[in-house]
């Protein structure tokens, strides 16, 4: 069970938003270089990042600050990174970079074809990120609903090599009221690619739900505005999975 620290980037700087509303968002570090180190100093082994900016344009915008976490903390701590990545030449960048894993979002629900040459591509270096907002799929940072339910999703790339799904439930996400635990096990169930957890981690007691037999089959979960307000203890998290 992986334990991910989430560094959310708007306008270069650190930020955590409330149920994906950008005009909701807290700033928590303007040195996202800094904070990356700080993860790694708590004794975090990998790294989640958001482009907020780029899953609204639909291009890669907070580049300089990739670089300069990718520039802390070497190949050393795996980074995965999603928001605004449309196309393979986008990915091939990211992945040649450093990215250890880019997570694929919009264009997931929009081409899916498109991930699936990504896979054959760069084996075991592409993610699917599932974000639900009551019960169906959102995209374009979260601005749009689909039609399509979280494992109708997941069912398209069943066999495609697919590394993993980030599944967040927008509808938690930044208002600490714990994960849907329920919703990603549901998913979890349902297809053999490994789900990560997302979206409302709050406290100590949600890394210890994570740890009960019946979510074993999760690949891990991310924690972000907990780790940055100090509702979670980064060493008496790590010591529970270390624990495990």
């Amino acid at each position: 069970m992986i334990l991910f620290p989430a560094i959310d980037l708007k306008d270069g700087q650190c930020v955590r938003l409330k149920l994906g509303d950008m005009d909701q968002a807290t700033v928590f570090n303007d040195d996202p270089a800094a904070q990356a180190l700080a993860f790694k100093a708590q004794g975090f082994s990998h790294l989640h990042l958001v482009d907020l900016n780029g899953a609204f344009e639909g291009r890669p915008v907070n580049g300089a600050a990739v670089d300069a976490i990718l520039g802390a903390v070497g190949k050393d701590m795996p980074v995965q990174l999603g928001g605004g990545i449309r196309n393979l030449e986008t990915i091939e960048s990211w992945l040649s970079k450093g990215i250890a894993r880019v997570i694929l979002g919009t264009i997931a629900v929009r081409d899916p074809e498109l991930v699936k040459a990504a896979c054959k591509a760069f084996p075991g270096r592409i993610a699917v990120g599932i974000d639900a907002k009551g019960g169906k799929v959102a995209v374009e940072g979260w601005a749009e609903a689909s039609m399509l339910t979280a494992i109708e999703l997941a069912g398209r790339f069943e066999d495609a090599g697919v590394a993993a799904i980030i599944y967040t439930d927008i509808d938690r996400d930044g208002i600490l009221k714990g994960l849907n635990l329920s919703a990603t096990i549901e998913l979890a169930r349902a297809t053999s690619i490994p789900v990560i957890a997302s979206g409302g981690l709050a406290s100590i007691d949600d890394i210890k739900a994570l740890m009960e037999p019946e979510h074993a089959l999760l690949e891990g979960a991310i924690s972000g505005r907990a780790l940055y307000d100090g509702r979670i203890d980064p060493a008496e998290a790590l010591k529970v999975l270390a624990s495990a």
